[in-house]
């Protein structure tokens, strides 16, 4: 799987977390016994005695975790999955004093192994616009049998839809973007991904399974205040369609310019969905 910086993942952790849909977190939190949305009834009977257990797949640096900080959730107990030791070991250093955490270095893509047993409720932020098809099915179909055991939903935020768009504009805009999405779909080292598709593709997988499904869009609304995280992410669009043969290497160079002359300016919006599944 292809692997992103500390750096990377810090700078973009604000806008993540200003973008998260509030109301499918409320009900994550609700589902976990720690709160319910305001006015409404709960959701879930509360969790059963003993450990209510997270397993959070892609943890990276723990944003999920501070993502669903709340009232309790120090007593949960965390268990931060991912294939990089480096983030994994960040995380601990940041919250280990502070949470119930179990860091669990796995491949992914392996999700036999993956310890989900006892998983009240399983995140990831930002990860299954990296996967294949083919894990989403292995992960849901495993999930499903599961669940006579133990109750067990899942929430996946920030799954990148396909949309970007950018004040002021620039004629080749949807060039980028259309040669950007093609690459999203390439292989990162757990399968042909998903890419654009992966919020819609996982809520019916989910739903297919008998999982009540929620959707809600969570766009990145970047402005003058969010330069740095756009100009990396113009960077990264360039580094991604370069030598793509629909777009000519001094028209790319003209548009990364102007993006980038405009970053402390301009507006940019980046689209994800957010899906949260929760049994029957």
């Amino acid at each position: 799987m292809s692997g992103f910086s500390i750096d990377w993942l810090n700078l973009r952790e604000d806008a993540d977390q200003r973008a998260r849909s509030h109301a499918l977190r409320e009900q994550a939190l609700d589902w976990l016994g720690l709160t319910a949305p305001a006015g409404a009834a709960r959701l879930s009977t509360a969790p059963r005695p003993g450990e209510v257990i997270v397993t959070d797949l892609g943890s990276g640096t723990g944003a999920t975790l501070r993502a669903l900080s709340a009232p309790g959730s120090q007593n949960l107990v965390w268990r931060l999955v991912d294939h990089d030791g480096a983030l994994l070991d960040e995380a601990l250093r940041r919250h280990r004093r502070d949470y119930r955490i179990e860091d669990h270095q796995n491949d992914l893509a392996i999700v036999a192994e993956l310890p989900l047993g006892g998983a009240r409720l399983v995140t990831a932020s930002a990860l299954f616009d990296l996967v294949s098809a083919a894990l989403v099915d292995r992960l849901v179909q495993r999930l499903a049998g599961l669940r006579s055991g133990w109750p067990n939903g899942l929430y996946a935020a920030l799954n990148y839809d396909g949309n970007t768009d950018w004040d002021p504009v620039h004629p080749d805009d949807m060039a980028v973007l259309a040669a950007f999405n093609r690459d999203q779909r390439r292989d990162k080292g757990l399968g042909h991904a998903l890419g654009p598709d992966s919020g819609t593709y996982l809520a019916q997988v989910l739903e297919a399974a008998g999982y009540r499904v929620q959707t809600a869009p969570s766009p990145w609304q970047l402005d003058g205040q969010d330069a740095a995280l756009v100009r990396q992410l113009i960077e990264g669009m360039v580094a991604a369609v370069c030598g793509a043969a629909e777009i000519d290497p001094a028209q790319l160079e003209r548009w990364r310019e102007f993006r980038l002359d405009s970053a402390a300016t301009g507006r940019c919006r980046v689209g994800h969905l957010d899906v949260l599944g929760l049994p029957p």
